[in-house]
């Protein structure tokens, strides 16, 4: 019987996310905070709500990165000078060092994620994700 994607899928995010959890537990942080601070890094100045969504997390669990992320530093919150009512997320200098920090480290993480495909296999695989993804949203 073949094995369904939706599991491998599945087994890979989870082993992804143990593997990025080690890979940053000497900075404090979570993989879910790591990524939500790769967020900011590449759309710095985002809404809470979006932040979550770009995360993959819910609003709840969002609030409470939000807390612990400002809490140590890496991000500040100021208003939106478009919609008086939210605030907008930020890197702060000590966030933007973070995610240089373990630059390398995540990037090696995928080089070993992918070490037994060729360079076409990986433009593939990546590809098709892409793909996949769409396919769902």
């Amino acid at each position: 019987m073949t094995t369904s994607l939706l599991y491998l899928v599945k087994r890979t995010e989870l082993a992804v996310r143990a593997r990025l959890d080690e890979l940053v537990r000497p900075a404090g942080i979570t993989a879910l905070q790591y990524t939500a601070l790769t967020v900011l890094g590449r759309h710095d100045g985002v809404s809470a709500a979006q932040l979550a969504r770009d995360s993959f997390v819910t609003a709840q669990t969002m609030a409470d990165m939000v807390r612990t992320l400002e809490g140590r530093g890496l991000i500040r919150r100021e208003p939106n000078p478009d919609n008086r009512r939210e605030r907008l997320i930020l890197l702060t200098d000590a966030g933007r060092g973070l995610l240089d920090e373990y630059a390398g480290p995540a990037r090696a993480l995928e080089e070993r994620m992918v070490a037994d495909l060729t360079p076409v296999e990986v433009e593939a695989f990546r590809q098709a994700l892409h793909r996949t993804w769409r396919s769902l949203t």
